[in-house]
């Protein structure tokens, strides 16, 4: 057999050991703020457990995000700002002085578990900042442990560009800039201290920059068998551009000594929506994407990777919220799971336990094109559908007035029968400014037209 193959299933048993031991392969979101027109941290606090988001993680200390997710079950990974760590690098006082203001004062009710040093520093500042990432983490470690904050886990971000070489997997490199004076100092300190390689991951961006040779449904995770790519290397198959992506982060630890680091996936999402030549941006290629993901993370027993299989992969997806003050391309304001009003761009359980038909905000799970209804899911519990009626009819401009008494569609005189009348209305109307057809899951859209006799449900036109 290939010894490099057996080098990978040997530490593949180990990673599988400890990853199942202590970490949780539930994903978690991205909470970034920079939009103005977000809810207050309580309300985002409420939506995140909404998704059933495992953990969180937001790109400051913000105090008013930590007191609001105090005494809460979710894990919460923060950040140390990119211009802070040049001087922390060098000054343990500052350091201790940080760690004293922004994190003991939350640790004792906050589940405080992942501290980044920095976010995608080799991708956002100048080379003078590179040489100060490690010392920096180094120090905030120190720190930690000076407070006995033994829990909290040091690492720092990185984009997929800290790659020089990418195909074959196999082939994973790091840049030759940072893969001796950078990356392999912070692999030894990430060794020692039993933490992760935190990574990004977009298969989007690496789609929508060549999307004649790479296929669609292979970076949504939504080709199944039918697209194998082999790895000319090690033989390993994939069937997904995600998978290929990561390992090859996998290959490039290995090949600068450090095979056995568990990498975290610190971001991953698609977009929603985006300019008009930002191709594959759609709600449609979002929800697949975003739902597929979480079904590969959440399965049981873990599938890892082709080259870590049975590994638990820890995650954030990207973003809780679409961010309207992201610079950049409009894809960049659009990766949200919920518009800033609290609704749902698409249907997602970040838990993995809600059957896909009950997530799809869509008639069919293909492109469907034409009219569609939203009505009331079979077997849905009367008292929630008769608060979500409640709900739908207080929403509209005069949604329900069909269904009062004398009214065109009052019969059948059910809960039912009103309910799936009023979703289809609240539906029609509320859509176009992020309505949708889900009600915790009570609505489910379809393409057979409900109405009868004088009675005609509104409808929405996809």
């Amino acid at each position: 057999m290939n010894m490099a193959l057996v080098s990978l299933f040997v530490f593949s048993f180990l990673q599988l050991y400890i990853s199942n031991a202590e970490i949780s392969g539930q994903p978690g979101v991205n909470y970034g703020q920079l939009g103005n027109n977000l809810p207050p941290p309580t309300t985002s606090v409420n939506l995140i457990k909404s998704l059933k988001a495992k953990r969180v993680k937001i790109y400051d200390t913000n105090p008013e995000i930590l007191k609001a997710l105090e005494n809460t079950d979710i894990q919460v990974s923060i950040m140390v700002p990119n211009e802070l760590v040049t001087n922390i690098s060098t000054n343990q006082t500052l350091s201790d002085h940080w760690i004293q203001s922004n994190v003991v004062p939350f640790y004792r009710k906050t589940l405080i578990r992942y501290l980044l040093v920095g976010n995608e520093l080799t991708s956002s500042t100048g080379n003078e900042t590179w040489p100060h990432i490690v010392p920096a983490m180094r120090r905030i470690k120190h720190s930690l442990t000076i407070f006995h904050l033994h829990k909290i886990k040091v690492g720092t971000p990185f984009a997929m560009d800290v790659l020089q070489s990418s195909f074959p997997p196999s082939n994973g490199t790091f840049r030759n800039d940072i893969a001796f004076s950078l990356i392999k100092p912070m692999l030894e300190f990430l060794h020692k201290t039993s933490s992760f390689f935190f990574l990004d991951v977009y298969p989007f961006f690496a789609w929508a920059s060549d999307p004649v040779n790479i296929n669609l449904s292979y970076a949504l995770f939504d080709s199944g068998d039918n697209i194998r790519v082999t790895d000319s290397g090690t033989g390993l198959v994939y069937t997904n551009l995600f998978d290929q992506m990561v390992d090859a982060v996998y290959f490039a630890m290995e090949r600068l000594g450090y095979p056995g680091i568990q990498i975290f996936i610190a971001e991953t999402g698609w977009p929603s929506k985006g300019n008009l030549d930002q191709i594959g941006a759609n709600v449609h290629n979002a929800g697949t994407y975003n739902r597929n993901f979480v079904k590969k993370v959440t399965r049981k027993p873990p599938v890892g990777t082709p080259a870590r299989p049975g590994s638990v992969l820890p995650s954030f997806i990207f973003a809780l919220f679409n961010e309207n003050l992201k610079p950049g391309l409009g894809t960049e304001r659009n990766f949200g799971l919920l518009y800033p009003n609290g609704s749902s761009v698409y249907e997602i359980d970040l838990s993995g336990k809600t059957p896909e038909s009950e997530l799809a905000s869509l008639p069919t799970t293909g492109d469907y094109k034409g009219k569609a209804w939203c009505v009331v899911a079979e077997g849905a519990n009367e008292t929630a559908v008769a608060a979500a009626l409640s709900y739908a009819c207080s929403q509209g401009n005069r949604t329900c007035d069909p269904i009062q008494p004398g009214k065109s569609c009052f019969k059948p005189d059910t809960v039912v029968g009103h309910a799936s009348y009023a979703f289809s209305s609240y539906w029609a109307q509320m859509r176009p400014v992020g309505g949708t057809c889900f009600f915790n899951g009570l609505g489910i859209a379809t393409a057979t037209n409900p109405s009868y006799g004088s009675c005609k449900f509104p409808s929405v036109t996809l």
